[in-house]
C-alpha cells in the first residue's frame, strides 16, 4: 500500500465520490474524496476523456450537478464520442470553450496587450457565470493544459490554476482534470497542485493505470490493467494476495481412488497448491479431474480454466474415462472456462478467478495448464501473475491444481520446464516407462508440505472405467530414467 494517512480517533471519515468505474473505485479504496482536485495524466488515446464521461454520468445517476468544461473538442463531438461507447451524457452540463469555426477566418490583432491578457478575462467570466448558475458538485476539465496558454508565464499559470481549483472546490465541486504533458509543456506544476494523480499508459497495446498520489487516503499501489470498449473503460485492479484471507481448516480432500490416497497420505489439503508434472498425454489433466469429481460428490463447486483444450474436448475426454463432467456442469458443481490466447490480460483473468471464488463459491480450481497460461496471457512476467493467483487461492482455502508439462518423455527427470516448482505445496509426477518393449505409466509423489507421503511409485492406467493404480513398483530400479530394470528373481 502507498499514500497511507493515519486518521486519529474522533476525526470524521472523508466523504467518498464514486468515479463511476468499479475497478478504479477499488484502487482508490472507495473513490475520490469530496471537494478535492485530481489530475488525469496520459498520452493521446489513453482514455482520459472516457474516464471523465464515467465520472460525470455517475454524478447524474446520483442526482448531482455535473459540469464538463471543454477547451478542445466541441460539445457535439464529445456527445457523439460518448454515445459510441454506449455512454449517455444526458443531464451533463457543458461549458464549451473550444475554438469556434470562424476563429481562423477572423484576423485578431493585439497591438498593445498579449493574447493571454486579452482572452483570459472573458474566459474567466464564462467559467464564473457557469459555476454560479449550475453550482456543480462534479467538474471535469479537458484539458487544463489549454489554460497554460492564457497565462503570460509559468508563475502566473500556477497561481491562476491553484486559484481556479480552490474556487471550484469552495463552491462544492469535486474536480477531475486532464493534462497533456510534453517536453515543451511539462505538467509538474499541476502534479504539485493536485490532491491526487492518476497515470494512464499504453505500451505495446497493453493499457495500465497507476495512482501515484492520493492525499488523505490509502490506495492500491502498482500497475493495474484496463481496457476500452463498448461500455467505456473497465479497470482490473491487480491481485494482492495479502489483502485476501478466509478462515478454513486444512481438511484432506480425497481423490476417490484408494491407491492414490495412500500415496498422498489421505489426499490433498485445502488451501494448498498441487503441481501435477509429466510429459504430453500422460494423464495430468485427467488426474486433476478426479479431485473435481470428488468435490462435486461432496456438494462443492469447482472451476477449470482451460488454456489448451476447448470445453467440448475436455467433456469428451472425461466421458471416455468415466468422469461425469456434463452432469457436474448441469448440477452447477463444475464450470469450465476456455481461455483463448491473448484474449485476457493477467489482471483481467485474476478478476474472473476472484468472482468465481468469492461469488461462485469455488473450492477447487484447476489451471490447465501452466505452459498454456504463460502462452495465453498478455502482459509482462506472466509467472509473477500466476504466483499471485496461486497465493490468493491458497489464502482463500481453495485447492489449486496445476498440470504442468515437461518436454522429455523419458531420460532426465524434471518437474517443470517453467521453473514454477517453488509455487507448489505438493508435487505429483507422472512418468512413461518402457518395460518389456511396452510403454506404460507410473505415478509418484515428490513433495507434500503438510504431511508425510508414500515414497514408492505405482503403475498408473487410464481405462474406460476410470483411473486404475497398481501396487508399489518395488521390484524395479532406475524408474525415473524412464527405462527401469527389474531386480532380484524377476529380472
Amino acid at each position: 500500500m502507498s499514500g497511507i494517512t493515519l486518521i486519529k480517533k474522533g476525526d470524521e471519515m472523508p466523504v467518498r465520490i464514486s468515479t463511476g468505474i468499479e475497478g478504479l473505485d477499488r484502487i482508490l479504496n472507495g473513490g475520490l474524496i469530496e471537494k478535492r482536485a485530481y489530475l488525469l495524466r496520459g498520452g493521446p488515446g489513453a482514455g482520459k476523456t472516457t474516464i471523465g464521461y464515467h465520472f460525470l454520468t455517475e454524478g447524474v445517476k446520483k442526482g448531482e450537478k455535473s459540469l464538463f468544461i471543454t477547451l478542445g473538442e466541441k460539445k457535439e463531438q464529445l456527445i457523439q464520442n460518448a454515445a459510441a461507447f454506449g455512454l449517455d451524457l444526458e443531464g451533463v452540463e457543458f461549458l464549451d470553450l473550444s475554438p469556434t469555426p470562424d476563429f481562423f477566418a477572423q484576423v485578431e490583432s493585439y497591438d498593445i496587450f498579449s493574447p493571454a491578457d486579452v482572452e483570459r478575462e472573458p474566459v474567466t467570466k464564462m467559467i464564473i457565470n457557469a459555476v454560479e448558475s449550475i453550482k456543480p458538485q462534479r467538474v471535469f476539465i479537458d484539458s487544463m493544459t489549454q489554460f497554460r496558454y492564457l497565462a503570460p508565464d509559468t508563475f502566473q499559470f500556477r497561481k491562476q490554476a491553484l486559484s481556479f481549483i480552490r474556487y471550484l472546490a469552495e463552491h462544492g465541486g469535486t474536480i477531475l482534470f486532464t493534462s497533456e504533458a510534453s517536453a515543451e509543456a511539462p505538467d509538474d506544476d499541476l502534479m504539485f497542485l493536485s490532491d491526487g494523480i492518476i497515470n494512464l499508459r499504453v505500451k505495446e497495446e497493453i493499457r495500465t493505470i497507476e495512482v501515484t498520489k492520493f492525499r488523505g487516503s490509502s490506495f492500491l499501489s502498482g500497475l493495474h490493467s484496463y481496457t476500452i470498449g463498448y461500455g467505456g473503460i473497465t479497470i482490473f485492479p491487480r491481485l494482492v494476495p495479502e489483502l485476501h484471507t478466509a478462515e478454513f481448516s486444512f481438511d484432506l480432500l480425497s481423490s476417490g481412488i484408494p491407491e492414490i490416497d495412500e500415496l498422498l497420505n489421505g489426499g490433498l489439503e485445502r488451501g494448498t497448491v498441487t503441481l501435477i508434472s509429466g510429459p504430453s498425454g500422460v494423464g495430468k489433466s485427467t488426474m486433476g479431474m478426479i479431485f473435481l469429481k470428488e468435490a462435486a460428490g461432496r456438494g462443492e463447486n469447482s472451476v477449470v480454466y482451460a488454456f489448451e483444450e476447448t470445453s467440448e474436448k475436455i467433456l469428451s475426454r472425461c466421458e471416455s474415462v468415466n468422469i461425469p463432467a456434463r452432469a457436474m456442469i448441469e448440477s452447477g458443481r463444475l464450470k469450465i472456462r476456455h481461455v483463448e490466447p491473448l484474449a485476457l490480460l493477467p489482471d483481467e483473468f485474476a478478476n474472473i478467478i476472484e468472482r468465481d471464488v468469492e461469488e461462485g463459491g469455488a473450492k477447487v480450481v484447476m489451471i490447465d495448464s501452466t505452459s498454456g497460461y504463460e502462452m495465453a496471457m498478455g502482459g509482462e512476467n506472466p509467472r509473477a501473475h500466476l504466483h499471485a493467483v496461486c497465493r490468493y487461492l491458497a489464502n482463500m482455502g481453495v485447492l489449486v491444481i496445476l498440470p504442468t508439462e515437461v518436454r522429455n518423455i523419458t531420460g532426465e527427470f524434471k518437474i517443470s520446464d517453467h521453473h514454477i516448482s517453488y509455487l507448489a505445496d505438493n508435487i505429483v509426477f507422472l512418468r512413461y516407462l518402457e518395460i518389456g518393449g511396452e510403454m506404460r505409466r507410473a505415478i509418484g509423489v515428490l513433495k507434500k508440505k503438510f504431511s508425510d507421503f508414500e515414497k514408492t511409485l505405482r503403475e498408473f492406467k487410464i481405462t474406460r472405467f476410470g483411473i486404475k493404480v497398481g501396487e508399489p513398483l518395488s521390484n524395479l530400479r532406475n524408474i525415473l530414467s524412464g527405462t527401469p530394470v527389474f531386480v532380484g528373481e524377476k529380472e
